[in-house]
């Protein structure tokens, strides 16, 4: 049984660097974090898993809001 979280947290990211030249795999870490152009934002909610998408292409993402 997987865990859960608690309702409500979310986190915001903005993309704002290119994928370009970049290995494939972080370029498909930011299509599952929903982001493919420059200064898309997007709210997950806020887990491990996305938590740690971020933490791999921390140089192309930055954290817009935390609620």
């Amino acid at each position: 049984m997987a865990k859960t979280t608690t309702a409500g947290k979310t986190i915001t990211v903005e993309q704002i660097g290119s994928p370009i030249r970049r290995p494939a795999d972080q370029r498909q870490t930011l299509v599952g974090l929903g982001l493919n152009k420059l200064h898309r934002q997007r709210t997950l909610e806020d887990t491990p898993a996305v938590r740690g998408m971020i933490a791999k292409v921390s140089h192309l993402v930055r954290v817009v809001d935390e609620a």
